[in-house]
């Protein structure tokens, strides 16, 4: 694959479905041809069976033209065909390759790229790039049959020929700068529409929420204006594309009516025959279909390099390399050295900040989801090999994706379901009244859990997963005060012996966590127990009270 540029990406594309275009391409060229030859077989009929009468050559000649009318349908039928299976070759080649790369950039993709322009791509940008295809099939056809009606042509006048081929470069020379206004219209349009996109997305994903705060209805009048912006900008991309529209059924008319001009003069004068004239007549009219196709064929090139371009550039999208160097043999200290956290194994440890996008971005940096100078036992985490960080530390991220099944299932993950396991780890969640059934289904994304429910089954399955550093953000924010101090003491007890790096501000999970990491603009300012930071530092003190009020710590101790 060469993704280091569109145009590059679409010869790539071209060359792996390189059978399917030479079938294109051939089929077409038949075609073309045996709608160029029919005017010449007309001329013959006339000039060798009307001009004196010959009834035998006649329907000799009218033979023959009816059967290449009829390879002319099949070929027509195959030509079509044969373009559609390119079409559609190129575009799920893309799409493969699209869904392979989202993949392999796993959980890393929500940080890299939106959803909405994954979902841009996925549906629109796949299906233009392989439009683009045209150029190799159907494009090498207009040009060969081109190239045959100007030497038929050539056959009658050296003058028609002539007037011919000059009118391809004025066809460029109209057509190229309008090319160029569709290409930069296109661009500008694209980008705002993955942004749109991106932002549908978030308002189905968090539909239920905006119900329950009464904000549905201030960003769907956003998403309109939005909406109303990329329908102006679609209107600036149509002029242009409109004017190729008008161009492409107009210019050959122009050809046409030029070229029977020249033709009529030629005949008043003799130098054309009765049938000659026919033909000429015949090649120019044909001609509209050749010319016609060259002009939309640039246009959907022009489109699918607008297409191609945010392809390659998701697709150059750096993913995880498998390959590296080996990891600790036991568990070992994980250290940031941006924000000066450290993690140690078998020891739970809480960051609370001032920003909860910085702490995020810390868990991760540890996790190797975003580039950083973290080490593992004093080794750069970055060089360690990809599987061997993933199979030992876990990042549990607090919006992470519930799949479909059966919450048994779903909370074993990829791993092979254990029933008592599973119970254990619902228990530890305090996930008891949606653990009563295991076999209870689950829709995707836990569309039919409450916000709460679906936050404990996450952290449900990040406890049944048992990894050897388990990092997470804010799992309980969305549980009521009873049931996130069950949490902290289930969890604290279940994961005894294994490391455990959670971003809070909780003060019933600050509590339980052996070292909490007082952080500034996502730097460490304070280290210590929760409630000697309590005592020792104000800012700390001011943290969790804007978080959670004077009330839910006082009395604490210092």
């Amino acid at each position: 694959m060469d993704a280091r540029g569109p145009v590059r990406y679409l010869w790539w594309l071209v060359r792996e479905v390189k059978g399917k275009v030479a079938l294109g391409a051939i089929y077409g060229s038949l075609w073309f041809v045996s709608l160029a030859v029919t005017p010449y077989l007309i001329s013959q009929a006339i000039d060798r069976g009307l001009t004196p009468p010959r009834p035998t050559a006649l329907l000799a000649w009218a033979a023959v033209v009816l059967a290449v009318g009829v390879a002319s349908a099949w070929l027509g039928i195959m030509r079509h065909r044969s373009m559609t299976r390119l079409r559609l070759a190129a575009a799920l080649r893309t799409a493969d390759l699209v869904m392979t790369h989202a993949t392999r950039l796993g959980a890393a993709l929500p940080r890299r790229v939106t959803a909405g322009e994954v979902v841009t791509i996925g549906i629109s940008d796949v299906w233009t790039v392989g439009r683009a295809m045209n150029v190799g099939g159907v494009g090498v056809a207009a040009v060969v049959a081109f190239a045959v009606i100007a030497v038929l042509l050539q056959r009658i006048s050296g003058l028609l020929a002539v007037v011919v081929l000059v009118g391809v470069p004025v066809v460029a020379l109209t057509i190229g700068p309008l090319l160029r206004r569709t290409q930069r219209a296109a661009a500008r349009y694209r980008e705002h529409q993955g942004g749109l996109n991106s932002r549908l997305v978030d308002i189905v994903g968090g539909l239920r929420v905006l119900n329950g705060l009464g904000g549905k209805q201030a960003h769907q009048e956003h998403y309109e204006r939005e909406s109303a912006k990329l329908r102006e900008q679609g209107y600036r991309v149509g002029e242009p594309s409109s004017w190729i529209g008008a161009l492409g059924e107009g210019l050959p008319v122009v050809y046409l009516a030029v070229v029977i001009w020249l033709a009529a003069r030629l005949a008043v004068g003799g130098g054309l025959t009765a049938g000659q004239l026919v033909a000429v007549y015949g090649y120019t009219a044909m001609l509209v279909i050749p010319v016609n196709v060259m002009i939309f064929v640039g246009f959907d090139v022009t489109r699918g390099v607008v297409a191609a371009r945010r392809i390659t550039d998701f697709l150059r999208l750096p993913g995880d390399d498998p390959a590296g160097g080996a990891a600790p043999p036991g568990p070992a200290v994980l250290h940031d050295p941006e924000s000066g956290v450290s993690a140690e194994p078998g020891r739970f440890t809480a960051l609370a900040g001032n920003l909860p996008a910085a702490s995020a971005r810390i868990l991760d940096r540890l996790g190797r989801y975003q580039p950083g100078d973290t080490t593992w036992g004093g080794r750069p985490l970055a060089g360690i090999a990809q599987p061997e960080i993933r199979s030992r530390i876990l990042v549990a991220a607090h919006d992470a994706d519930l799949f479909a099944g059966t919450l048994r299932d779903v909370v074993a993950g990829r791993a092979d379901p254990d029933d008592d396991r599973v119970r254990l780890a619902l228990d530890t969640a305090v996930a008891h009244d949606v653990g009563a059934d295991l076999a209870r289904p689950v829709t995707w994304g836990g569309r039919n859990l409450s916000g709460g429910q679906r936050q404990r089954v996450r952290l449900a399955r990040a406890v049944y997963t048992d990894p050897e550093m388990l990092l997470a953000a804010e799992p309980t924010s969305a549980v009521d005060a009873h049931t996130e101090a069950a949490i902290a003491d289930r969890l604290s007890a279940a994961r005894r012996g294994r490391g455990t790096v959670l971003a809070t501000t909780s003060p019933v999970l600050l509590d339980r966590a052996d070292t909490v990491h007082y952080l500034v603009d996502g730097r460490v300012a304070a280290t210590g127990t929760h409630r000697g930071l309590l005592a020792a530092e104000p800012g700390y003190r001011a943290l969790v009270a804007r978080a959670f009020g004077e009330d839910s710590f006082e009395g604490e101790g210092a």
